[in-house]
């Protein structure tokens, strides 16, 4: 059964088309992943199929009793409720319905009500509960929120204290626990770690409902869906297998269309050829205007064109000393320590994996060896001539202005010529340089942050998670990047095939409790 019909949908964000002409179908049950390079228009089409965006042709049909379930990162989350709180409210409905029995209970008590008629009621409201597994609520809870890392923050801690990844961590929690007829997850595994991609990877993969799926992790994606939605130049290709069995396919299909173009091109040129030389003859004048419909006729093959490869280079400016970091019985959090008694040194030509659990504070120990946050106890002692450049993992609102805008303001003494060259090294096409950030893919902005990164002048590297939202191409490019960087590296990242091949060392921070 037809959960959703896409009819002929096109967008378009100004004068850059993002989708022409899409149309596909999701049944009950299918698990989906949609796959495309950075800005291929992923995020656009969720947008659309959630209904925050309205497609500019076309039109969206879901069944009228489907459950539609996305990650809203914009929800609020009010001060005064509890995590646990929060997610019971996936069951609000059934909570209601436990409401209304105990009503009904003191009603037959004490009211001169025809009783029949309320333990009729009463029944079908048990029958509801029984119906939706409602005793094992605690459990369902319990079970998501641990497969999540979401326990170990507390349940009983104010959602308002969240951070960005808990954050989202909590509102996909909450989401599997309503299991919607439809999830629409939009890179779930970002602010997850390993084991909790693991227990991720079995729920989707045992999930009764259809999804779509959006992610880079290609060895997560490969193994929950059973469908693929290639985006690419604006269409979308349905691939029947997982991602591995897709990439098999692409590479044939894309060589057919190559030789397709060619055959076609020559065709063309022949039958133009032909028309040329003997349209103004009267002997031949009726042959041609025939090879001239002929040519009108033809449905022209798209030249097959690649995306940009991104290729990033990190220069160091001057090497510092010998000792870049070193921190001594460090403190380490805000109002209480996270970690006490902490000893590090960080050397010159260092490359360090930072690595532990979501929450564990890997972020508040960059930017307490920064000096962004003030260490608790201890000292740090920076080395001389150590000029870092930091890549934060959490993205402040997206502005208006354009990347080229955004490059350039930071790098006013460069030409214009320099930062649109910079930015095509990065992956960006002109089309991209010129919107807004906020109008860009999550993907092109982290590009945009990386070209800024790669013309600052600094000798370490301090990033923090800067993975996320990349294609895997431009992942690849970036690691290649960081194994040729000659200076020094600190490397939050969630990705142990990202780094564990060329970093030289790795700062578990979860033996340091």
């Amino acid at each position: 059964m037809s959960i959703l019909d896409v009819h002929h949908v096109s967008h378009a964000f100004g004068d850059k088309v993002v989708l022409r002409d899409l149309s596909f179908r999701l049944l009950k049950g299918e698990h989906i992943g949609l796959v495309g390079a950075n800005g291929a228009g992923k995020s656009t089409l969720f947008q659309i199929l959630s209904g925050k965006l309205v497609p500019d042709e076309g039109e969206i049909t879901w069944h009228p009793k489907a459950r539609i379930g996305t990650l809203d990162q914009h929800i609020q989350l009010s001060q005064g409720k509890t995590i646990l709180e929060f997610l019971q409210g996936a069951f609000h409905d059934l909570f209601d319905t436990e409401n209304e029995m105990m009503i009904l209970t003191e009603k037959m008590r004490t009211s001169t009500e025809d009783l029949e008629q309320l333990l009729h009621h009463y029944s079908q409201l048990q029958a509801k509960l029984d119906r939706h597994d409602f005793y094992r609520i605690p459990a369902k809870i319990e079970e998501v929120a641990a497969g999540l890392g979401i326990t170990q923050l507390g349940l009983d801690t104010d959602v308002s204290k969240l951070s960005g990844g808990q954050r989202t961590k909590l509102l996909l929690a909450k989401l599997l626990l309503q299991q919607p007829d439809v999830l629409l997850l939009d890179e779930p595994t970002n602010y997850l770690d390993v084991s909790h991609i693991d227990w991720l990877t079995l729920y989707l993969t045992d999930y009764p409902n259809a999804f779509i799926l959006i992610t880079h992790n290609t060895t997560f994606m490969n193994h929950v869906v059973q469908i693929i939605y290639h985006l690419e130049h604006k269409k979308v290709t349905k691939y029947t297998g997982n991602y591995e069995q897709f990439l098999e396919a692409y590479d044939l299909r894309r060589r057919q269309i190559h030789l397709e173009y060619q055959k076609q091109q020559e065709e063309i040129t022949k039958l133009e050829t032909y028309i040329r030389k003997n349209k103004a003859r009267a002997s031949t004048a009726k042959q041609a205007k025939s090879r001239e419909k002929k040519l009108h006729k033809i449905k022209r093959i798209e030249k097959p064109t690649m995306n940009p490869k991104p290729t990033f280079s990190f220069s160091v400016t001057n090497q510092p000393d010998n000792i870049v970091f070193q921190a001594e019985s460090l403190d380490i959090g805000y109002d209480q320590p996270l970690f006490s008694n902490v000893n590090l040194q960080l050397r010159r030509g260092d490359k360090i994996a930072l690595i532990g659990h979501n929450g564990i504070g890997k972020t508040t120990t960059l930017k307490t060896l920064l000096g962004e946050i003030p260490e608790l106890n201890g000292c740090i002692s920076i080395g001389d001539c150590v000029i870092p450049a930091f890549f934060e993992q959490e993205m402040g609102v997206a502005a208006k202005h354009t990347a080229l805008e955004e490059v350039w303001g930071n790098y006013p003494n460069l030409t214009q010529k320099q930062v649109r060259q910079t930015l095509a090294r990065c992956g960006l096409k002109t089309e991209h340089i010129f919107q807004s950030l906020a109008s860009l893919s999550g993907g092109e902005q982290t590009k945009v942050r990386l070209c800024k990164l790669m013309l600052a002048k600094s000798n370490i590297l301090i990033l923090d998670e800067p993975t996320n939202h990349l294609d895997v191409e431009t992942k690849n490019a970036l690691k290649k990047a960081l194994q040729d960087y000659t200076g020094t590296l600190l490397l939050v990242s969630h990705e142990a095939t990202f780094y564990q091949d060329w970093v030289t060392n790795v700062w578990n921070m979860e033996k340091w409790q």
